[in-house]
């Protein structure tokens, strides 16, 4: 074949194709080995520092196992409800924002496969994972920031995904930790926006990382916003250009987030009408130096800062990032000030306010701490891809140096942050030197690199073992989880009626951690229907009604179905108002009693009696069997009564008498609700730790009335409190039996349920309003007899459905506001996708060539 001809031309373009492939699938297989090589770093300093440890951050136990068991339950097929339904918390509650909000993260999924009782490991391995993800994405966002050493980037990387926030706060909560992931994710497509490329594969990336979690998905979005920002104007671009970056970035964060429009949808209703938080109040001033003291390692306690510790390496190319004369200055200047407003806007409430969507959260008001973290990484890589020189170190340290020093004698700052600040300064600052004196050397190069390699692993597996020894213990026995959950299984008679784990022994959300059908939850999207309705019956509640409770009188028992609950009575730490969380019983007693069924059938014409928790739970049970006279001061400190509202009983050690007038024989209950003080009655006495609004107090059983019909109870407050008007209340002997016995009779003959479905059978003619034991939430839609689906009325928060003049059949079905509108956004913004894919493909394809030109250059190719 001659030089030059077309099949010549030919070879060699395919074999330069070859060779450049080839070069790329080797850069590729390098850059993954990177990336791996950072996640698992960050993946086995956490779990060293774990295993040494003995723990995690505290908080895991009470909610995050809890969930992950119930995610186990519905894999597996054990659970009465699904993703719309969790028929095991607050008696029917609604599923779906909180399968969103906690079980999310993809790595929950997995955990499945591992045994129901082995909780705690699946929660280790789904951080675990999280983290190594998070870590592996920052490695390779460093790389598309700016071309470097990999090794040093991956150390870097290190220090995002085992910064602060993640060792004190994140490690619990596997759905906060998604953010981890979510930041770097964002800043791949912002980078890719950039560099006009993927718009369909950024879409992807911003629809994962909002999906995966709301609350850290936005945070997130506004920290890759401000890194896109910061990338576009620090270096001179063409103003074409810039409009076409911000063009693409505009919509590709539009596309994703109306990808993810069910999650949108679906969690934001469900906030409106969730129970509102309890009040916190704006932060306080806490000083320049508490804040800069959380940039040091192993800084943990006192006030609430954000944790945004990244590591002394990274702390020290990050300050040294405005002397690194290296780096162009506006560059500089333009990060500098992108780390002051972020910083700035973690001191200032208002801007707190925004970053965390207008709404402080109450367990931790540094949620989004990470995205500083992440930025101070991107930032300090910046410095470090640039090879810091003497200067640069020497102005790094003694940026340090000021930080420590403004820091000193505060409280978060401990001995093992001044061992790991001085030793790992002077070793890194040497490391660093070295980099730049010797850079030519591959000896020296390899030498510093495994020094600060080691430095970065030591200083996080030592951080997060100072900073887990410092967290209270919650672990629970797996061993008295599995005698709770065999106990409930075993006594299981859903949906004829409810297993009620009762008073709670290990967590808030023991019913989903035993797989029981109770009041008890703790969730950020609770109700405020189911909320109101277990506080107006009598149920405690706490977190200003975010954790509820199940009722324990039997009088509320009965009114949920409740046949069997368990017995706290035989607990290592008994506490006069039940169990504490962690305490661990030695064995569970089922308790069974008399119940009617789920569905029961008012008479026409009852009208609802709201005057107290009495009178509400006599109007449900549509029998009355309480005797709830206006008591009468007879001793100590005179109350206050200020009609309904109830009494104002003084504080003091004499305590307040009153005595009221019942049946002899019946059951004597106190309710308190807010009251904090001790009670006593009737040779009972208990402490009552009520508190407006956050804590609400259940029922409590006083003992049996005596012969002559007196109650007597001593009040002794700690501060001026408030009682309900009718705090007393006697359960007449024999009077619920008849009212179970007589709503048996008239209620349903046979109930079925389904994941987000409730049907039952009445006898033939019934008339009245059939009631659900069931929170009247939004969503729910109901038919009578097969007739058309309509809204169900609401009987002093419980589901109500009209019977008209006669029914035998109700059907009733629960779908969560915002799903449907959020599923046909979704299919559209898909459709779109769709359509820009194909598009860009086909755009790229190459032109074919003429069957004619085709011909002459296979024939000129056989000569």
């Amino acid at each position: 074949m001659a030089h030059g001809a077309p099949g010549a031309c030919l070879g060699w373009r395919g074999s330069a194709v070859v060779r450049w492939n080839g070069v790329w699938m080797g850069e590729r297989r390098r850059e993954v080995l990177v990336c791996g090589g950072a996640a698992g770093l960050a993946m086995g300093g956490y779990g060293l520092a774990t295993a040494a440890r003995g723990q995690w951050p505290a908080g895991a136990e009470a909610v995050a196992v809890p969930y992950h068991a119930h995610l186990w339950d519905l894999l597996h097929g054990q659970a009465a409800g699904d993703l719309l339904v969790n028929w095991n918390s607050g008696y029917g509650a609604p599923f779906l924002a909180d399968f969103f909000a906690y079980l999310m993260n993809p790595f929950s999924w997995p955990t499945a496969l591992l045994p129901r009782d082995q909780g705690r490991l699946a929660v280790l391995l789904v951080t675990l994972a999280t983290i190594g993800l998070g870590t592996a994405l920052m490695t390779r966002l460093l790389g598309r920031l700016h071309p470097g050493p990999r090794r040093l980037r991956a150390l870097a990387a290190v220090g995002y995904g085992l910064c602060a926030w993640v060792l004190d706060f994140g490690g619990a909560a596997p759905m906060w930790l998604w953010g981890l992931v979510s930041l770097p994710l964002l800043g791949l497509a912002a980078d890719w926006c950039l560099r006009e490329r993927h718009w369909v594969a950024g879409a992807l990336c911003v629809a994962l990382a909002w999906a995966g979690n709301l609350y850290t998905a936005a945070p997130a979005t506004l920290a890759a916003g401000l890194l896109f920002a910061v990338r576009l104007f620090a270096a001179p671009r063409p103003f074409r250009h810039r409009v076409r970056a911000i063009g693409r970035a505009v919509t590709t964060v539009t596309a994703g987030v109306l990808l993810a429009s069910p999650v949108l949808f679906v969690a934001v209703l469900a906030a409106r009408r969730a129970q509102p938080e309890s009040p916190v109040e704006p932060l306080g001033p806490s000083g320049v130096g508490a804040h800069l003291a959380r940039l040091l390692p192993a800084t943990h306690g006192g006030q609430q800062l954000p944790d945004v510790a990244i590591g002394v390496f990274g702390l020290l190319v990050v300050c040294g990032l405005p002397f690194n004369r290296r780096v162009r200055l506006r560059e500089r200047a333009f990060w500098c000030a992108a780390l002051a407003v972020v910083a700035v806007g973690f001191v200032w409430t208002p801007t707190l306010l925004v970053w965390h969507g207008l709404a402080i959260p109450v367990g931790g008001p540094y949620r989004v701490a990470f995205v500083l973290s992440g930025l101070l990484v991107l930032a300090g890589w910046v410095s470090l891809a640039h090879r810091p020189d003497r200067l640069t170190v020497l102005g790094g340290a003694a940026v340090v140096a000021v930080i420590a020093g403004l820091a000193a004698g505060r409280h978060a700052v401990r001995p093992a942050t001044w061992v790991l600040l001085g030793v790992g300064a002077a070793v890194l600052s040497a490391a660093l030197w070295l980099l730049d004196s010797r850079h030519p050397d591959r000896r020296a190069n390899t030498l510093a690199t495994w020094v600060i390699g080691g430095a970065v692993l030591g200083n996080a597996v030592w951080s997060g073992y100072a900073t887990l020894g410092a967290a209270p213990s919650d672990r629970v026995s797996p061993a008295a989880v599995r005698a709770g959950h065999t106990v409930l299984r075993a006594a299981a008679d859903w949906p004829q009626g409810r297993s009620d784990p009762g008073p709670h022994a290990f967590t808030p959300n023991d019913p989903l951690l035993l797989n029981g059908q109770g009041g008890g939850y703790y969730s950020s999207y609770l109700p405020t229907v189911t909320a109101l309705l277990l506080h107006d019956l009598g149920a405690g509640w706490t977190a200003g009604g975010r954790q509820t409770a199940s009722v324990t009188d039997p009088v509320g028992q009965a009114l949920f179905g409740v046949r069997t609950h368990l017995d706290d009575t035989h607990l290592d730490d008994t506490h006069p108002d039940g169990a504490e969380p962690g305490a661990s019983p030695r064995a569970f007693t089922p308790v069974r009693a008399a119940a009617p069924p789920l569905v029961t059938v008012l008479p026409p014409g009852a009208r609802p009696e709201n005057s107290s928790v009495w009178s509400r739970q006599e109007s449900l049970l549509g029998s009355q069997v309480y005797d709830a006279p206006l008591p009468v001061p007879a001793g100590g400190p005179t109350p206050t009564l200020h009609g309904t509202s109830g009494w104002s009983v003084p504080s003091g050690e004499e305590g307040t008498v009153f005595t009221a007038a019942c049946t002899p024989g019946g059951t004597a209950y106190f309710h308190g609700v807010w009251y904090r003080g001790t009670v006593s009655g009737l040779g009972t006495r208990y402490r009552s730790d009520g508190e407006q609004p956050t804590t609400a107090v259940p029922i409590h059983r006083l003992g049996t009335v005596p012969a002559d019909g007196v109650v007597r109870v001593t009040l002794r407050s700690d501060v001026v409190s408030q009682v309900p008007a009718r705090p007393i209340g006697c359960l007449r002997a024999g009077a619920l039996e008849a009212a179970v016995a007589r709503l048996t009779a008239t209620g349903a003959t046979r109930v079925e349920a389904g994941g987000h479905t409730l049907t039952a059978a009445l006898p033939a003619g019934s008339t009245g309003t059939a009631l659900l034991s069931v929170p009247a939430t939004e969503g729910w839609t109901c038919a009578v007899d097969g007739g058309r689906r309509t809204a169900p009325t609401s009987v002093l928060g419980m589901i109500g459905v009209p019977l008209g003049d006669g029914a035998s059949r109700i059907a009733c079905a629960f779908r969560p506001p915002g799903l449907t509108e959020g599923l046909a956004v979704t299919s559209a913004t898909a459709a779109v996708l769709v359509l820009v894919a194909v598009f860009a493909r086909l755009s790229r394809r190459p032109a074919p060539v003429p069957r004619r030109d085709r011909r002459r250059v296979a024939q000129t190719a056989g000569t």
